[in-house]
């Protein structure tokens, strides 16, 4: 009898505009691109100027050169950018789209075949094909609002195009403003913390763009881990018989919370899961350790700024958190410094180039019980002949000799 008609009306036209909204997939991304542009445009997001532009391209080709002395893996940096939150959004968009797609394609059917048949007798199933196949489109738009509210955060939060550890861009790129959140309180100069970060984006992009290998295994498990999704089917029952028609703020809650699409954690998730923890512990601890060499006795902050960033890494911020939400991943480098560690002991034992070696295939690369042993990995892994390797290395199931003493290398 109370509720506010005008409130509920327009709740339902909205509703109505996202299920009209076309899609062409499981992701209505233009629409998860307006939510994430619209929470960033709210905190305030003005344009990059060209005063800022210049300081972050002076600080990413300054830092490209500092890591030619501490590293052999060549630039990665082709035009440096300098991007709002907005720009960030748009243009890392399709890695993103890589990433969630299969995840939410998943997330929709299980979803849709849970809300269709609940509580249907077999015989009203058979007539409810255009009743199912709205309620699969409205599963798409829960999916597409948690994106766009998560990518929304994300962008308030990062500094560049790959501080998450995911290859988002093949261009290095610092955002002015993520740039000025982090230094805010750290009692440090600007112009040094813009060059610490410059320095671990310039790091981040030798890798992505020449370790041929590490794109495709990084959003390959990704991907391993969406094969092996399932939804809690008792768990979502129970929160669609709790949801309220008529209050327009339980709907609202009920599309953009993530209650109704947290996945369900399966053995094969957590071996995807474990082998994507090992390889973005082992690209952080390379970042740190080469980030940190080309610092010292330049920046007089560096060690500062260094512990800051790992216990950012470490803890995770509340848009990690809130992407964990969104497809079960928790995206942080657990054993950061013990993959330091192993780099450190490899550039004492090898030097640089034999250090940075490694990652000429991955079948060399050190895995989850080289972290907890980096002494046998560096003593043995020097034994390992690379050219015993066919072109696509050991076969997908990881069979043969992993360097190192490890069982396999990580692996999609």
């Amino acid at each position: 009898m109370f509720v506010d008609l005008e409130q509920m009306a327009a709740a339902m036209r909205q509703f109505a505009d996202m299920l009209s909204a076309p899609s062409s997939g499981p992701v209505n991304w233009d629409m998860a691109k307006h939510i994430a542009r619209r929470a960033v445009a709210t905190e305030g997001d003005p344009s990059v100027m060209e005063g800022e532009r210049r300081e972050i391209v002076d600080a990413l080709q300054l830092a490209d050169l500092w890591l030619n002395e501490v590293t052999t893996l060549p630039s990665g940096i082709n035009s440096p950018e300098a991007w709002s939150r907005s720009e960030w959004i748009e243009k890392t968009v399709p890695v993103w789209k890589q990433l969630c797609d299969p995840l939410a394609e998943r997330m929709v059917e299980t979803m849709g075949g849970t809300i269709s048949s609940a509580g249907l007798p077999e015989e009203a199933k058979a007539m409810a094909g255009p009743l199912i196949g709205m309620l699969k489109q409205m599963s798409g738009v829960m999916v597409g609002t948690q994106i766009g509210q998560a990518l929304g955060t994300l962008a308030g939060e990062v500094v560049g195009s790959s501080d998450i550890g995911l290859p988002l861009s093949e261009n290095a790129a610092l955002l002015p403003g993520g740039v000025a959140k982090f230094g805010h309180g750290l009692d440090i100069p600007p112009g040094e913390v813009r060059i610490y970060l410059a320095l671990r984006e310039a790091a981040h992009l030798r890798l992505f763009n020449h370790v041929p290998w590490l794109r495709a295994r990084l959003i390959g498990a990704v991907e391993e881990y969406a094969k092996g999704i399932t939804i809690d089917v008792s768990a979502l029952e129970e929160q669609l018989g709790r949801l309220d028609l008529t209050n327009p703020e339980a709907i609202q809650e009920a599309l953009t919370g993530g209650a109704m699409i947290k996945p369900q954690e399966t053995e094969r998730q957590k071996a995807a899961l474990a082998r994507l923890e090992t390889l973005l512990a082992l690209v952080e601890g390379w970042v740190s350790t080469v980030v940190d060499d080309a610092a010292t006795g330049k920046l007089p902050a560096a060690s500062a700024l260094a512990e800051t960033v790992r216990r950012r890494r470490a803890t995770g911020g509340p848009a990690e958190r809130t992407f964990a939400t969104l497809v079960g991943l928790e995206l942080r480098p657990r054993r950061l410094r013990e993959a330091a560690a192993l780099w450190r002991a490899l550039k004492d034992a090898r030097g640089i180039e034999g250090r940075d070696a490694v990652w000429s295939h991955p079948d060399l690369m050190p895995t989850a019980e080289d972290l907890d042993d980096p002494t046998s990995f560096v003593r043995g892994g020097g034994d390992f002949d690379i050219s015993s390797l066919g072109e696509g290395g050991r076969d997908d199931e990881g069979d043969g000799p992993a360097p190192g003493g490890g069982d396999a290398a990580p692996s999609a």
